[in-house]
Order: C-alpha cells, then structure tokens, then sequence
C-alpha cells in the first residue's frame, strides 16, 4: 500500500491528523515538563529512560499518557 501524499487526503483526514499531533504535542510537554520538574524518588522506574521514551518514541499520546497515570509516583502533603 503505498503512502498518501498530505494533497490526496480528505479535509476528515487532515483534520484527525493535525487533532491527533496536537493531543501527542500536549501531552509529551505536559509529560515532559513534569518528569523535569521531579526528582528519581518522585518517579517509577528510571527517569532517564522515562525522558528518553517521551522524547524518542512515536506513541500518538500513549506513552506520555502512560507516565502521567502511573510513571509518577504519589507525593503524600
């Protein structure tokens, strides 16, 4: 199957496109905005291999959805 040329995509597709990378772009800086703000101890798992996830891995919104559920770790005030 060969791949479609942004002109030869329908205005339903181009907008789940732009809708999609605007979701992934908001919450990779969410997520990753967070991560930087938190020490190891705050984190589940190693926090470099958290940053190097978010920054690396095409995951259309998942992997940042998945630090901010359970990659951080509940502060108790």
């Amino acid at each position: 199957m060969a791949k479609k040329k942004w002109k030869d995509l329908t205005s339903r597709q181009k907008g789940v496109v732009v809708a999609t990378t605007t979701i992934d772009t908001g919450l990779r800086t969410w997520a990753g905005r967070d991560l930087a703000s938190r020490t190891q101890e705050e984190v589940n798992g190693p926090k470099w291999a958290w940053g190097l996830g978010l920054a690396m891995v095409n995951s259309v919104g998942i992997l940042p959805a998945v630090y901010l559920i359970w990659g951080r770790k509940r502060v108790s005030q």
